[in-house]
């Protein structure tokens, strides 16, 4: 036992299965926005994944996203053929990750049936993401997310 909070535990689970050299670190003061994690952790705001939970003709999608851009909803929609797309409320944040909003992890992954990666995340050798809890964030490299979360990358973001 590594003494995580439950959400947490499941998602070093999938570290440590996957074999991952990955770092799972608690920041007391917590990382409840993009800017307050790269701060804590230490690393460029675009190393930073946020994990969004949208919902696409009906059906929960994961979509990650750099910490210093938007997700492009327009985008999202076309990579997927969906013609109705909108972000998640909390309760199907919930549903579709089992992690409270603020709090959701790329993996594992409970009712998504599809996750999405901007594809210019890959260029960095390390990244953060939530790792469960809006105090816990979990460092692997870029490459590593995308196989563990099962992430098809794309062009996700507003130009701006």
């Amino acid at each position: 036992m590594t003494g995580f909070p439950e959400p947490v535990e499941r998602v070093a689970q999938v570290l440590r299965v996957g074999a991952v050299d990955a770092t799972v670190q608690e920041f007391a003061a917590g990382t409840p926005t993009a800017e307050d994690a790269a701060q804590a952790v230490g690393c460029k705001l675009e190393q930073i994944v946020k994990t969004l939970v949208f919902v696409c003709d009906g059906e929960y999608v994961l979509v990650l996203v750099p910490g210093d851009r938007r997700a492009d909803e327009r985008k999202v929609g076309s990579e997927l053929g969906a013609r109705e797309i909108r972000v998640a409320n909390a309760a199907e944040v919930v549903a579709a990750t089992g992690f409270e909003p603020g709090a959701v992890a790329p993996f594992p992954r409970r009712d998504a049936v599809a996750v999405l990666m901007e594809r210019t995340l890959l260029q960095h050798g390390q990244v953060w993401v939530g790792a469960g809890s809006p105090a816990h964030m979990a460092m692997l490299s870029a490459g590593d997310l995308q196989r563990l979360s099962g992430a098809r990358p794309a062009d996700l973001v507003s130009r701006s």
